[in-house]
């Protein structure tokens, strides 16, 4: 039976990541298998550019219907229908 855990930790400045998982298993021998991702620390918002937006696409574009505003119609009755028991 394969099982899988997913952990976030932190390596030292020693560059050495030390990992301490209980598993529930004892006196076996298991296979193990590491894969790790560096997880990017946000520190500055991405531009909308490095979103994918064209330049200027938001000046462009707000605004845009203030002479012509969405209207939303009247939707009618709502169908009644027995209560869920």
């Amino acid at each position: 039976m394969m099982n899988s855990i997913k952990i976030r930790l932190h390596v030292g400045k020693d560059g050495i990541l030390h990992l301490e998982i209980p598993v529930g298993i004892t006196d076996k021998e298991l296979e193990i298998m590491v894969i790790y991702q560096p997880l990017e620390t946000p520190t500055q918002q991405k531009t909308p550019e490095e979103l994918g937006w064209p330049p200027d696409f938001f000046e462009q574009t707000a605004g845009c219907l203030a002479d012509d505003p969405i209207q939303r119609y009247p939707q009618g009755e709502y169908e009644e229908r027995e209560p869920l028991e």
